[in-house]
């Protein structure tokens, strides 16, 4: 009785999962009627399940299948490196001398040309000093030229010519000095820029060597990064790289290698590289955080779709369409794209086709009915109604 309750429980078992597998996977309907599970059961196979043989490459024809052309693409070597950006000059302009500042010709945040006036100190006493230089300088030529008559008649010694030569070249030299400090009581850009925060006024004393603006030069945004020693070979002054502002990730600005360091970093085994990017809409600052990126085109390797790659215990492989028939070719990845997988293989070459959709019946040696993508895109429109008309 008990071995009874057993062969029934195993029936219904049995029975539940067949129903299950032949509800829930109508493609195992062919297989179960090939053995006569379906008529035994009373159930009557789809018109799918019928011709599936037919598509499916079973028993009388070739398994439909999408496929791809092998291509060749070029190895790349990316670097992404972290940079901090510098202005292409920047200059902290400080006074030579001591004085009252009584002008400031100058504001925060403005553009100023190399040469423009930035302010000026308190000149009287220069000025008074310049006139008197210049008055002893024409007292000194006026008796220069008058001992150097007298000295053609004989009327003065030698001694007394080369004494008033050298009194008009120190009244010269006076005046020179005069023009010079009355010079540093203006203050001058030295480079073309951008005025920073000034925290000046007009009235306010200062001393020399204080700071009293800083001017920056951003036409150019300069990046230092650091790349690994392995590059050194291949990287290049004026190579093109790629920068994205850390603070504005959706901005993606090309710029070029402009030095490369002579030292390579012993800690971290690291080059120093700059960079410099235009900054023509003056949408950059020195001080800003940069991702840089440079691509290093390497060897050309062969090119397959991303779903061409199937896994086995053995490792990666593809299908490749040979002479109407499936032939499973073992693949060795090298780098993987979005659109492109790069392989190296001794039995894979450019241009054979290699199949994307359909792989899971396929076997070696199965017959197979190609399409490309291209093709199969145009189907799968037209089924969904999305054709273009």
């Amino acid at each position: 009785m008990k071995a009874l309750r057993q062969i029934v429980l195993s029936l219904i078992l049995i029975a539940a999962g067949l129903y299950v597998w032949v509800t829930y996977v109508p493609a195992s309907q062919p297989l179960l009627a090939r053995i006569g599970v379906l008529e035994l059961l009373g159930i009557t196979p789809t018109e799918a399940a019928e011709a599936a043989p037919e598509q499916r490459g079973g028993q009388g024809g070739a398994v439909p299948v999408v496929t791809a052309r092998v291509g060749e693409q070029a190895l790349a070597d990316r670097i992404t490196a972290i940079g901090d950006g510098r202005a292409r000059s920047s200059v902290t302009v400080r006074p030579s001398a001591v004085g009252t500042i009584t002008e400031l010709a100058i504001a925060s945040g403005q553009f100023v040309e190399a040469g423009t006036i930035i302010a000026r100190l308190q000149d009287e006493a220069e000025k008074i000093a310049l006139e008197q230089s210049q008055i002893e300088f024409e007292n000194a030529r006026t008796e220069a030229a008058r001992i150097a008559q007298l000295q053609t008649s004989g009327a003065v010694t030698e001694v007394r010519l080369r004494e008033s030569e050298l009194v008009l070249r120190s009244a010269e030299l006076a005046v020179r000095q005069a023009e010079f400090d009355l010079s540093q009581r203006q203050i001058e850009a030295p480079i073309a820029g951008w005025v920073g925060i000034i925290n000046l006024a007009t009235g306010d004393r200062v001393n020399a060597q204080d700071a009293l603006v800083t001017i920056t030069d951003r036409s150019d945004i300069l990046i230092d990064f650091r790349v690994p020693e392995r590059i050194i070979g291949i990287i290049k002054v004026g190579q093109q790289i790629n920068v994205m502002p850390l603070g504005q990730p959706d901005e993606v600005l090309t710029g070029e290698i402009s030095v490369i360091d002579s030292v390579v970093d012993r800690a971290s085994r690291t080059l120093l590289v700059q960079g410099r990017v235009p900054n023509a809409d003056d949408q950059l600052r020195a001080g800003m955080a940069f991702s840089v990126n440079l691509s290093f085109p390497g060897e050309t390797l062969l090119s397959i779709a991303p779903l061409a790659v199937q896994w086995s215990s053995d490792g990666p492989f593809v299908w490749v369409v040979r002479d109407g028939k499936a032939v499973q070719v073992v693949v060795e990845i090298t780098q993987r794209n979005s659109d492109a997988v790069l392989v190296r293989s001794d039995d894979l070459n450019a241009d054979d086709l290699v199949v994307t959709e359909g792989v899971q019946s396929l076997r070696t040696g199965a017959e197979v009915s190609p399409q490309s993508d291209e093709a199969a895109a145009v189907v799968r429109s037209d089924d969904t109604g999305e054709g273009t008309l």
